[in-house]
């Protein structure tokens, strides 16, 4: 089973991948930041539904900051979702911020209600990464899954992707009886041939949810990424395939239960055809999100010619010892997977 090695390192913006946001509307300026978000008074530990400890912890702050936050994460909030229309955020209220201490990018979750009929959203304030901002913006582009995010400064606003968290799903919906356990299978395959095409890691369970949509005669489902941090990262390859994580066993099994060979090679061919057609429509904006990641660090060199050396001898090929970074080995993995898929002409 694949193990991450250590803390992954965190790499700054770039003025390259700083001028690609600003041309696709990504960057914009925000009333508040990642460091305004640290100034917390104090914590206390936030449980679910079953007590369990979920990992997140809900901080408060001094009378003042609040008003003074509230008011600009409900300005934050318009930014992302109404394009900056203020005009709405009157009713809004940032009622709750969690945080959380665990994984690399230590997120703030910031709630907001709507306090004219008492629904809420969240979303999250997040320190940028380069390395999260190459994720989301190839999630964007090669997946069926749009992402809507924001960047300022180092400061990274993230919308809330709303499904079952993966762990959770495995343990308390996985061997419920009404449950289409191929459909979910099918998915997993589809998930995970994406996420090594476009070489994504650490997809652990508890980094993916399950999208559940009712159907006129069944459930559909659909797994997505909701962690970006280890995009291009690791030296192994099997870091790239979320089906050698020891907590996604449960689904494997199902996977290899349900699942002749031919069938998971026919999804695994559908989801790469799939990808060629995105990368067709969106290749200009995807070569200049490639000419950004060619020039860019964002893993160690000893990852770099580690995963150069295991991903030849996954594709029988000597075409990656020619690669000089990892945008170079993202870029030729795409290549390789994807070309002669949809249209013989597919550039990446």
């Amino acid at each position: 089973m694949t193990a991450i090695s250590r803390k992954k390192i965190n790499y700054t913006i770039g003025q390259p991948l700083r001028q690609y946001l600003h041309q696709y509307d990504r960057e914009t300026r925000l009333p508040v930041t990642y460091a305004d978000l640290t100034r917390t008074a104090g914590s206390f530990p936030l449980l679910d539904r079953q007590e369990r400890d979920t990992l997140w912890e809900t901080v408060f702050y001094e009378p003042q900051a609040l008003r003074e936050l509230s008011e600009g994460l409900a300005q934050v909030y318009a930014l992302l979702k109404t394009a900056g229309d203020l005009s709405f955020t009157d009713h809004l209220l940032a009622d709750r911020i969690d945080y959380c201490r665990f994984g690399n990018s230590n997120p703030f979750r910031v709630r907001i209600v709507n306090q004219l009929n008492d629904n809420y959203d969240y979303f999250y304030v997040k320190r940028a990464d380069a390395s999260r901002v190459y994720g989301l913006e190839l999630e964007h582009l090669l997946s069926p899954n749009s992402m809507n995010y924001l960047v300022h400064g180092d400061t990274l606003i993230e919308e809330h992707i709303a499904g079952i968290p993966g762990d959770d799903f495995i343990r308390d919906h996985l061997q419920r009886p009404h449950l289409n356990q191929v459909r979910i299978a099918k998915e997993f395959v589809k998930f995970n041939e994406r996420c090594f095409a476009r070489l994504l890691g650490d997809m652990r369970a508890y980094n993916y949810v399950i999208v559940v949509t009712p159907d006129f005669e069944d459930e559909q489902y659909r797994v997505r990424a909701i962690d970006f941090d280890q995009q291009s990262y690791e030296g192994k390859k099997t870091m790239y395939m979320p089906q050698y994580f020891k907590d996604n066993r449960a689904v494997v099994m199902l996977c290899s239960k349900l699942l002749k060979p031919e069938t998971i090679r026919q999804y695994q061919a559908e989801e790469r055809t799939l990808m060629a057609r995105r990368v067709r429509s969106e290749r200009y904006r995807l070569k200049d999100l490639m000419d950004c990641l060619r020039r860019d660090e964002i893993s160690p060199p000893e990852k770099v010619e580690q995963l150069k050396q295991e991903l030849n001898k996954h594709h029988a090929t000597k075409r990656f010892a020619d690669c000089r970074c990892m945008g170079d080995v993202v870029r030729l993995n795409l290549q390789i997977m994807l070309v002669g898929r949809a249209d013989r002409r597919v550039q990446v």
